[in-house]
């Protein structure tokens, strides 16, 4: 009590000529308290403290975290229009030259209208991105569906999220991240953790997780690599990437063997599990062995331990999520849950590491292919009717479904989509099978970006707009649990840069669609109308007030109206959100990746982040500190596969897969299994991984298998560490 009482008078503590915003970083999911420094004479952040009274992460922030500030008066920022003379420079720096706005909202106008009256309105696109607002989420969708009238639109969160949010809906019949508030973790009595690096990932959540062991509970890690939460895991999984469906099958056969069944709770909550109990008998300790590389003895052993823990939570992240099976291994992992009935009450339940500051609100208010706010579906048609009545158009005005992010790429090699407005997202970095993306940037017909920085993506842009970042605008954003949160306004904008919002509403009064958007002057009634058009839905905002964010510390969706408190804990009736009100359990017969190893590419290479990056390191790149750690990317090979290959610590070699080819320095290490490398994607050019992996799709997310897939080494005799 005494350190609280400490903390949070240091807290208030502030310095002459400096005022403290309370806000939200501005990257991961975790979304961490803090208070941006503002020099009150020059009206210009100068730093970050903590905040104390966060529930969430209770002042703690990790290394992105306390430098993010520095993004927004960074030299590299864009302060100005910026218009491409030479169509020959794409995909390079050179050839730009600033404009006023007045001159790139003429130029945008005239080549979207031209395409439109030459090829039809679904010859342009959105490509979008949840590292902004819900109110910025929403309007992107509007736009695209309103302003511009094409089908076409998709969001960076096919690349991230989609396949939980898959898992989650057929399971549920609902998609929220995590069935319970983050505050739940550290009493529950076990967390069985898969295809997570949540030390590096999700630092700020770890002094929970470490909770969990020091009052005697347990912590199971499923994960390829030996991560920093793998060593002093219980149990670690050592799985071969790709195999995440076979290990969960085969802990839901123990379960259901070892009397680890709540039965009352499947009888009357759950429909499946005949046929599913049916379906794991085969995965026995030694078949699932053998599919995955796991000793019989360690799945065993994590069987018992998730099944005699009165409390437990079933935690993922994108290791089990970024493969061609990606839905199947979230619905399988969550039938674990549904099977032993630890769910629907505190200290139990399900839940997915975020990886985007907005992963959750991002998806659910209208930026994906099939959906509209509130998580509403384009193919039913009362969802569109409630939503075109809020937009004030006719139901049958609204455009179809389009297609997913990546196969977007596929539309423009047909030239049905030839004119693409990409915001907050990197595909030139982020995206499978980079040289065939890369490609398809380039041909575009007319191409517009916006950004605060020229990204390898804006490289390929006509018109560049200068946009804001985080902290210079207002808005909200849905945390990892389900909290939504208040994003506050530190700083004016810089130079002549604008939020989203706005552009979006600039754009559609030039392009004739303004009296759909005009009457959108703020941030705030951007917001108003998001919780109008989200209200109903399965994610119902309408509840959500900025100002019962700031008297509750965030709410939980869903929360109906201006009485509800909100739902931080799912499910505690007992009632999904399926007609019937069950919860499914899951039938799913394993499947291998997309491209196993063979005797051209025996390895298996896999991805995933470093603590001192973020995505495709646009802005994390570009923060001295964070660049220093981390200047470059590596490949992991354990030692005994360098030995193979004659290849020494920090010598370089040629990683190729079928797509591409790239070269990285070696760091041996015994963390990694023999038959696997793995390379951080956070790095563009010819550094980026992505240049490597499969375009090969889950069939329900449509989310690439980032995750898994053959690969081959070969030393460089020539180059050396300098």
């Amino acid at each position: 009590m005494q350190r609280d009482k400490f903390f949070k008078e240091i807290e208030n503590v502030i310095h002459p000529n400096e005022t403290l915003v309370k806000t939200h970083c501005s990257y991961c999911g975790m979304q961490c308290g803090m208070n941006l420094r503002v020099n009150t004479k020059t009206n210009k952040i100068i730093g970050v403290e903590p905040r104390y009274d966060w529930p969430v992460t209770v002042g703690k922030m990790c290394p992105k975290g306390v430098t993010a500030y520095q993004q927004t008066n960074h030299d590299d920022r864009i302060l100005k229009p910026l218009i491409r003379d030479d169509a020959s420079l794409k995909g390079t720096k050179e050839g730009f030259r600033e404009a006023t706005w007045d001159e790139a909202y003429d130029l945008i106008v005239k080549n979207f209208q031209q395409l439109q009256r030459d090829y039809g309105k679904d010859s342009l696109s959105v490509y979008s991105g949840v590292s902004m607002t819900n109110e910025k989420c929403y309007l992107t969708g509007k736009f695209a569906r309103v302003g511009l009238q094409t089908r076409y639109i998709d969001y960076n969160g096919r690349f991230c999220m989609a396949s939980a949010a898959g898992g989650f809906m057929r399971s549920f019949g609902v998609d929220r991240g995590s069935t319970l508030p983050w505050t739940d973790l550290h009493e529950t009595d076990c967390l069985f953790i898969a295809g997570s690096n949540t030390a590096e990932c999700h630092p700020t959540s770890m002094f929970r997780v470490w909770a969990v062991q020091e009052r005697g509970g347990y912590l199971i890690v499923a994960d390829p690599r030996e991560t920093p939460i793998a060593r002093r895991a219980d149990v670690h999984l050592d799985l071969r990437p790709g195999t995440d469906l076979a290990l969960a099958n085969g802990i839901l056969n123990l379960l259901i063997q070892n009397g680890h069944v709540d039965e009352d709770f499947v009888n009357n909550h759950t429909n499946g599990f005949e046929e599913t109990k049916e379906l794991v008998k085969e995965f026995t300790p030694e078949y699932t062995s053998e599919l995955t590389g796991v000793a019989p003895e360690k799945i065993i052993r994590a069987a018992e331990i998730y099944g005699k823990a009165p409390n437990a939570i079933v935690m993922f992240a994108r290791g089990i999520e970024q493969q061609v099976k990606g839905v199947d291994n979230v619905s399988g992992y969550t039938n674990m849950a549904l099977v032993t009935g630890k769910i629907g009450r505190p200290k139990a339940g399900v839940a997915t590491f975020t990886g985007q500051g907005n992963g959750q609100g991002g998806r659910e208010h209208g930026q994906k292919a099939d959906a509209l706010p509130g998580y509403r579906k384009i193919a039913n048609p009362e969802h569109v009717k409630a939503v075109a009545k809020v937009w004030g158009i006719e139901p049958e005005e609204m455009p179809k479904e389009g297609v997913s992010a990546y196969e977007m790429f596929g539309i423009m090699e047909q030239k049905v989509i030839r004119g693409l407005y990409l915001l907050c997202s990197n595909p030139a970095v982020s995206a499978p099978n980079l040289n065939y993306v890369r490609e398809q940037l380039k041909n575009l017909d007319f191409m517009v970006c916006s950004d605060f920085y020229l990204s390898e993506s804006a490289e390929f842009a006509d018109v560049i707009l200068p946009t804001t970042t985080w902290s210079e605008d207002e808005g909200t954003v849905t945390n990892l649990e389900g909290r939504c949160i208040k994003i506050n306004k530190a700083q004016e904008p810089l130079g002549e840069s604008k939020p989203d919002w706005q552009i979006h509403v600039e754009l559609c009064e030039r392009l004739g669609r303004g009296k759909y958007f005009s009457h959108l002057k703020t941030a705030k009634d951007v917001g108003d109308e998001f919780r109008l058009a989200s209200k109903g839905g399965y994610a119902d905002y309408y509840g959500i007030t900025w100002d019962k964010i700031e008297k509750q510390d965030g709410v939980f969706w869903p929360c109906k109206d201006e009485n509800d408190p909100g739902t931080p804990h799912m499910f505690l009736d007992k009632k999904f959100y399926h007609p019937d009100g069950k919860a499914k359990i899951c039938a799913l017969p394993y499947r291998p990746p997309a491209e196993e190893p063979d005797e051209e590419y025996p390895l298996r290479l896999t991805t995933g982040r470093v603590v001192y990056h973020y995505l495709s390191g646009n802005q994390t790149r570009r923060i001295n500190f964070l660049r220093d750690m981390c200047p470059e990317p590596y490949v992991e090979v354990h030692p005994e596969t360098a030995e193979k290959y004659n290849i020494k610590h920090e010598e370089f070699v040629r990683l190729y897969t079928r797509r591409g080819e790239a070269e990285y320095k070696v760091k041996i290490t015994e963390a990694i299994r023999k038959d696997t490398v793995f390379v951080p994607y956070h790095f563009g050019d010819d550094k980026s991984i992505n240049l490597l992996t499969i375009g090969a799709l889950d069939p329900m997310s449509r989310m690439p298998e980032f995750k898994a897939c053959a690969a081959q080494i070969e030393k460089l005799e020539l180059k050396k560490v300098q």
